[in-house]
């Protein structure tokens, strides 16, 4: 797959501080392939935070610990799985594990302030025995985490530390660096831009049903009607603007074209808008909604079944099922914001719109039609993604270690 690293390089050792699969979620599935990814190059070991939150407070309480995906980090690199939030004791273990793996850089994935008590414990064992602190941004916050009271007051203290300990920061856009920088006061010039790798958990262009070229006709229905199947997917949060994909959904034409809606996401944070408008929709009939976190398997049947995916997010740094829909060689509609912008810029199956806008949603759809069963490059890889960290630890490790600023 990857040419043989460098002894010198494989010499190297990193660990990666990240998600695990017991609370599933996007960073879980990244934390597994960054490590297969960097373990091309150096020594990985992998500590997964497992259980992150009291149960109750997890928005997919109902599927904690379920068997939803078959990746498993122990099978890629030595991992330790993993440190609970109730646990004491598994905290002091993980630190055990990161003195026998002594890794020369250690990577902490950072998106919920609920890993902070481990991240600061971990961080300052690796400070004392010399091992170089990198924080890899995929938000500054959970975003429904951050509408609770006096969170971000508690977390930022401790993000503080961790952020003046850190010798290097790495985030998947410019517009992060830019935004990160200035709200956190990281200087940019200490931030890296690492692409965010593919998703092939639910398959690549290769396994899609359906592939054509523009000469070859669309795919109809036995009365000569165009039946054509508009996908969302991943977890309904106020941010994603599912409500705005079903509104567009509606305005749809119908003359010529038999359109479905099939939305697949688990609701978070009570967000139930999306849901009541799809009850509400007069085309309800047409619109299939199942509402959970699907297995990896189930997701690559929705996928078999999509002509087009929307994605009309509100705001975002980056989005696990973009990264999805880019390797299944999809035509996609989605939102001209954040860092979305640069991640599906290079993609020429993207059509961007303005976000909350169900009017440019539904032109943007009709104007995807003719692009139905073609398949488009993923403009992005996990070797490039390897190159980044490799440029930035070699940039690390022949620089000296800095003093934790105050928070």
């Amino acid at each position: 797959m990857s040419p043989s690293p460098d002894p010198d390089e494989r010499a190297v050792r990193l660990c990666i501080v990240g998600s695990g699969t017991t609370f599933l979620s996007g960073i879980s599935y990244y934390t597994y392939f960054l490590a297969s990814c960097l373990d091309t190059t150096f020594t990985t070991s992998v500590i997964l935070m497992r259980r992150l939150v009291p149960r109750f407070m997890y928005p997919g309480a109902d599927r904690v610990g379920a068997a939803i995906t078959d990746l498993d980090a122990s099978k890629v690199v030595p991992t330790f799985d993993g440190v609970d939030w109730y646990s004491p004791r598994s905290i002091l273990r993980a630190g055990r594990f990161l003195e026998a793996h002594s890794p020369d850089v250690i990577v902490f994935q950072w998106w919920t302030g609920a890993v902070l008590p481990a991240y600061l414990y971990l961080a300052r064992r690796t400070r004392t025995r010399g091992g170089k602190i990198v924080i890899e941004f995929h938000e500054d916050q959970d975003t429904g985490e951050a509408s609770l009271p006096l969170v971000e007051r508690l977390v930022r203290p401790g993000l503080r530390w961790l952020i003046g300990a850190a010798d290097g920061y790495v985030v998947h856009s410019e517009w992060d660096r830019d935004r990160l920088s200035a709200k956190l006061g990281i200087d940019p010039h200490r931030v890296r831009v690492v692409l965010h790798g593919p998703y092939p958990m639910a398959g690549t262009q290769e396994d899609a049903p359906v592939a054509r070229t523009p000469a070859d006709p669309v795919v109809g229905s036995d009365d000569g009607r165009q039946v054509v199947t508009v996908l969302f997917f991943g977890t309904i949060r106020p941010y994603k603007g599912l409500e705005d994909l079903v509104d567009a959904f509606d305005l749809l034409p119908r003359e010529d074209v038999d359109w479905r809606l099939l939305v697949i996401g688990e609701t978070w944070e009570g967000w139930n808008l999306p849901a009541e408008k799809i009850a509400a929709s007069r085309h309800r009939a047409d619109i299939d909604f199942i509402n959970r976190y699907v297995t990896d398997d189930e997701l690559r049947s929705g996928l078999d079944r999509a002509d087009i995916a929307a994605l009309p997010y509100t705001r975002s740094s980056a989005s696990g099922p973009l990264h999805i829909v880019m390797q299944r060689g999809l035509p996609v509609v989605i939102s001209d914001v954040g860092g979305l912008s640069e991640a599906a810029g290079p993609y020429a199956g993207a059509a961007f719109v303005p976000p909350s806008d169900p009017p440019a949603i539904a032109s943007a759809l009709v104007a995807a039609l003719p692009d139905i069963g073609l398949r488009y490059p993923d403009p992005h890889s996990w070797e490039s993604t390897r190159d980044g960290y490799r440029a930035l630890v070699e940039n690390l490790l022949a620089t000296p270690s800095a003093e934790p600023t105050p928070g």
